[in-house]
């Protein structure tokens, strides 16, 4: 076949074109990003994979492709809808064609208002390194998947089964009809959590076979799902962790007799763990299988990425965005270092609008008085929004409360101010430069006198 796929530099539209060009589909795109930076790095990549950038002008589109998928950023005026309209090619918005795909394979889909990206991934890794040849598409780079023409977010296998993060922030989780499903947890984050927790029990209707749920989540626990095989670290479930050893940056567990260690710290993670050696498990492999390759799972990036760790300083860059993913953060690095400065940028005014005082609460109930907390401005991506929301309404609930905060507008003025912290935590979603940064503050702290 032959795709065009409009807002290409997304990071779901990216791994959807780089997964079927890889599966031997032409596949030709186009995106605002790449117009004004022909050198983005994504755009050289999916260049090295085969695929054709075109401008985002409409002239890319002709009546030679099968299909036009578009990302849900594209507007409706956009003169690549206005032509593939024009000249009667087929439509597809990107959760439409997903659903698709998933229809098409047997498709294992990761759910959850955290820890997706780190799951699917793990997954799909584990899976790989079991024989079975998985394909995958996910939201987050692993770091084993990377080369030089795979951005790591997909993978091309020679089996039918598909590995796929199931957002649920669209909606369109509703649609999507795997044949297993992991749910994961259930809070506040781009929904309410009741909003949510309907999608996840059409979800569970719509999966043919297994449900894996997390015994220990207590919103999930009121949606009553029947028949579910669970895991748990503090309640009775059929896949319990024991003896359980959190170290500063992994984790070592007990699952009915056999050890398990993982390169990755906390019980957020190790919650992610638990369910994918449930459904690997059920599906046929042994525990002592799975325990001989889950350690070399090295993560997702912008999930814990430590740039810089030493007797004296440390600098982390983490996507962690809603307060349920920021609180597990923090209660997991509060043993590793007395003093830590976090550099939080809150994405998007409806987001942060809604989750305002969950916001407050969380850095009210996790920073210490030896810990501070810098606020960015509102990352903005776009569109029309009521920004009517800002990162001082935020820093104003938090030190009313006694605790330090700060909002600091230019991330220059943080440089100049590095050499008050040895320790930093970077979080916030979708904004890559926030890595760029956390690298920077490293290499300052690094040639620091």
């Amino acid at each position: 076949m032959k795709i065009f796929f409009s807002g290409i530099g997304g990071s779901g539209m990216s791994a959807i074109a780089h997964f079927m060009a890889d599966k031997g589909h032409t596949v030709v795109g186009s995106d605002r990003t790449f117009d004004r930076n022909p050198d983005h790095p994504l755009c050289r990549l999916l260049k090295m994979k085969g695929i054709t950038i075109v401008p985002q002008d409409g002239d890319g589109i002709d009546k030679s492709f099968d299909f036009a998928v578009f990302s849900t950023a594209v507007e409706a005026d956009n003169r690549e809808i206005l032509k593939a309209k024009d000249i009667g090619t087929i439509i597809k918005k990107r959760p439409e064609y997903l659903a698709e795909i998933i229809a098409s394979l047997r498709t294992i889909a990761i759910a959850g208002t955290s820890g997706k990206s780190t799951v699917a991934g793990m997954l799909a890794f584990l899976m790989q390194r079991l024989g079975l040849n998985p394909n995958f598409i996910g939201g987050g780079k692993v770091k084993q998947f990377k080369t030089e023409s795979n951005s790591g977010n997909s993978l091309a296998g020679s089996s039918d089964y598909l590995v796929v993060e199931a957002c649920e922030s669209d909606g369109t989780i509703v649609h999507y009809r795997p044949e297993h499903s992991i749910i994961l947890n259930l809070s506040l984050d781009h929904h309410t959590v009741d909003r949510t927790a309907e999608m996840f029990k059409t979800l569970v209707k719509n999966t043919e076979d297994m449900i894996i749920i997390n015994a220990d989540d207590e919103n999930l626990r009121k949606i009553h799902i029947k028949n579910a095989i669970t895991f748990s670290i503090d309640s009775p479930s059929d896949y319990v962790a024991t003896d359980i050893v959190y170290k500063p940056f992994s984790t070592d567990f007990s699952l009915n007799n056999t050890g398990f260690s993982l390169s990755l710290p906390g019980k957020y993670n190790l919650y992610n763990a638990l369910s994918c050696i449930a459904i690997l498990s059920e599906m046929g492999s042994s525990l002592n299988e799975i325990a001989d390759v889950l350690h070399e799972f090295k993560g997702i990036e912008r999930r814990f990425d430590i740039y810089l760790k030493d007797r004296e300083k440390l600098v982390i860059d983490d996507y962690a965005h809603n307060p349920h993913k920021i609180s597990s953060l923090m209660q997991t690095i509060r043993p590793v270092k007395e003093s830590i400065c976090y550099i939080f940028q809150p994405h998007g005014f409806a987001p942060t609008r809604m989750m305002k005082k969950e916001y407050g609460e969380t850095f009210i109930n996790n920073l210490r008085d030896s810990d501070h907390l810098i606020l960015l401005p509102i990352y903005y991506a776009g569109g029309t929004i009521s920004k009517d929301i800002s990162s001082d309404d935020l820093a104003a609930e938090i030190k009313a409360q006694g605790k330090s905060a700060e909002v600091v507008n230019d991330r220059k003025v943080i440089l100049e101010r590095v050499h008050e912290w040895n320790n930093y935590i970077v979080l916030g979603a979708r904004d890559d430069t926030l890595a760029d940064f956390a690298k920077e503050i490293a290499e300052m702290l690094t040639n620091r006198l």
